[in-house]
C-alpha cells in the first residue's frame, strides 16, 4: 500500500521547536517532489514549503522563512520540516505530500499522495 505518515507534531510554547516528519512506504520519496502543507481551523490549506524530486529548488512561504527547513534523508524515505522560532499563527494541521513532476510547488492537483496530518499547536 502506497501511503506518507507524518509524525512529530504536539504541543510547544512560543519560541519552541518541532521537528515534523513524512516517511512514506510502497514508494520510494527520491522520485518525487515534495510539499508541506498546514490547514488552521477556518481556514484554507495553504503551502508551507516544498522541495523538487532532485533537491535543487527549495521554497517557504513568507510567514516561515528563516524559521523552517525541508530536508530529505533518502536512506530513511523520510522527508523532514525542522521548525524553530514556533509562533502561536502556526498552529495547525500539518500534511506533507508528494508529487511525481519534478517540482510540484503549493498547487494541489500537482500532488499524488497525501500524509493524514499532524496536528501543531503552539500556545503558552
Amino acid at each position: 500500500q502506497l501511503q506518507l505518515v507524518e509524525s512529530g507534531g504536539g504541543l510547544v510554547q512560543p519560541g519552541g521547536s518541532l521537528r515534523l516528519s513524512c516517511a512514506a512506504s510502497g514508494f520510494t520519496l527520491d522520485n518525487y517532489s515534495i510539499g508541506w502543507f498546514r490547514q488552521a481551523p477556518g481556514k484554507v490549506r495553504e503551502g508551507v514549503s516544498c522541495i523538487s524530486s532532485n533537491d535543487e529548488i527549495i521554497d517557504y512561504v513568507d510567514s516561515v522563512k528563516g524559521r523552517f527547513t525541508i530536508s530529505r534523508d533518502s536512506a530513511k524515505n523520510t522527508v523532514y520540516l525542522q521548525m524553530n522560532s514556533l509562533k502561536p499563527e502556526d498552529t495547525a494541521v500539518y500534511y506533507c505530500a508528494a508529487g511525481r513532476i519534478s517540482y510540484a510547488g503549493y498547487v494541489y492537483f500537482n500532488y499524488d499522495y497525501w500524509g493524514q496530518g499532524t496536528q501543531v499547536t503552539v500556545s503558552s
